[in-house]
């Protein structure tokens, strides 16, 4: 397909243009004109680059991108990712906060979907939009438990448990990422547990003292569910060919 045409059509499923952000989402490179085949990655970065090249992709999208609302000068790894891309004719397109909070392919929803959660709805204010889900198990679960099913879905152990509300949890908040900040609005949506990415140390009273138990998927990890999201769904619009690269950072 014309590249431009599913551009386009990226900018205005993921409201790209309406969705305030420090990313400069979109189109950040142009690579060739014709897309049959697609790479998704967490992380624009060389190794995704080059595994983007070696599978012989026209575009990558990605979850965090090369540019945020600041000026880059193209000199010294910059230049050498730029170079890649341009070299290879591959384009590169990001999509953050956009994937955050969309509702059907949104980081967020997608694991609320895959834990098959009930009564969906959002929370997590992050520059004036909900970035976040809340919902219901289907029937209540041992903290444990839905741990080890975190875990399952994400495809690795999760990096941190903080225990500090009822064993057996029922109402379930999520938001991928760097999510802890948002703890305090976790326990205002009255959560049981807050799935989120990455650990925050500055923010390990505030979830023991309001009483908010806390299941740390991993950054990386709780970020790949809504590009996958995203693969399917493009894959099955438009039988474009997709694959998605695996770069855990361990974070």
């Amino acid at each position: 397909m014309k590249r431009d045409e599913l551009v386009s059509y990226l900018d205005d499923y993921l409201q790209i243009k309406t969705i305030q952000d420090d990313s400069n989402n979109g189109l950040q490179v142009e690579g060739a004109e014709e897309v049959n085949r697609l790479a998704f990655a967490v992380d624009a970065g060389l190794a995704a680059f080059a595994e983007a090249r070696a599978a012989h992709a026209q575009m990558l999208i990605v979850h965090h991108g090369l540019f945020w609302s600041k000026p880059l000068p193209v000199t010294g790894i910059h230049r050498r990712r730029l170079k890649t891309l341009l070299d290879a004719n591959i384009s590169l397109y990001a999509a953050h906060l956009p994937l955050d909070l969309h509702k059907t392919v949104g980081n967020s929803a997608a694991l609320a979907r895959r834990l098959a959660l009930e009564e969906i709805t959002p929370f997590g204010e992050y520059k004036g939009q909900s970035i976040g889900v809340a919902g219901r198990l289907p029937q209540p679960l041992s903290l444990d438990d839905l741990a080890l099913e975190v875990e399952e879905l994400l495809g690795q152990p999760i990096t941190g448990l903080w225990r500090f509300g009822p064993d057996t949890v029922r109402r379930v908040g999520i938001i991928s990422g760097g999510g802890a900040s948002l703890v305090e609005q976790a326990a205002q949506a009255g959560v049981d547990v807050y799935i989120t990415g990455e650990v925050g140390h500055n923010y390990y009273h505030h979830a023991r003292e309001l009483e908010l138990n806390v299941i740390f998927g991993g950054h990386y990890a709780t970020e790949t569910v809504g590009l996958k999201a995203l693969a399917e769904h493009l894959a099955e619009r438009f039988g474009v060919e997709t694959l998605f690269l695996t770069l855990p950072t361990g974070a």
